[in-house]
């Protein structure tokens, strides 16, 4: 059984694994607030913040399992696994399509209606910012693995 070696581990997993700590504990911060007592989200009516966890019943999931990528990185590099494409870049995937979701559900579709008198709070740009953490640490680590390349034509 291989033995576990965080020395193996550089500054990309550690900036990684913090980003997906601040996406996972920016998913329970407050993300929207409603700020006009005609405001709602989610049939909630009134002056009041509400988190990822209280209005997306889907994404709140997706988003945790995204924030668990970079540990399973660092637990693949701490047991030196080989694998069969760069070591980061499925994490670096997965940042891209959870901060995918982040954008979108802060800036494109925000939930609430009227718009007007929905605000986004420090909880999403927490989330934010861990993902962009996740992405950066994942694409340092995927930038240190060369893949082998062959020439046009070989299977």
């Amino acid at each position: 059984m291989d033995d576990v070696d965080a020395d193996k581990l550089n500054r990309g997993e550690y900036l990684a694994m913090i980003g997906g700590a601040l996406l996972a504990i920016g998913v329970f911060l407050p993300w929207y607030g409603v700020t006009g007592a005609l405001g709602s989200i989610n049939g909630m009516h009134g002056i009041a913040t509400y988190s990822a966890w209280d209005v997306h019943p889907v994404i709140r999931w997706v988003l945790l399992l995204a924030a668990i990528a970079p540990f399973v990185l660092a637990w693949i590099v701490a047991r030196d696994y080989s694998l069969s494409w760069p070591r980061g870049e499925v994490t670096m995937v997965i940042a891209l399509i959870a901060g995918a979701l982040v954008l979108y559900s802060g800036i494109v579709d925000r939930p609430g209606l009227p718009p007007s008198l929905i605000a986004l709070k420090w909880g999403w740009f927490v989330a934010l910012l861990g993902v962009l953490l996740m992405f950066i640490g994942a694409i340092s680590r995927q930038q240190e693995t060369s893949v082998a390349r062959k020439p046009p034509g070989v299977i």
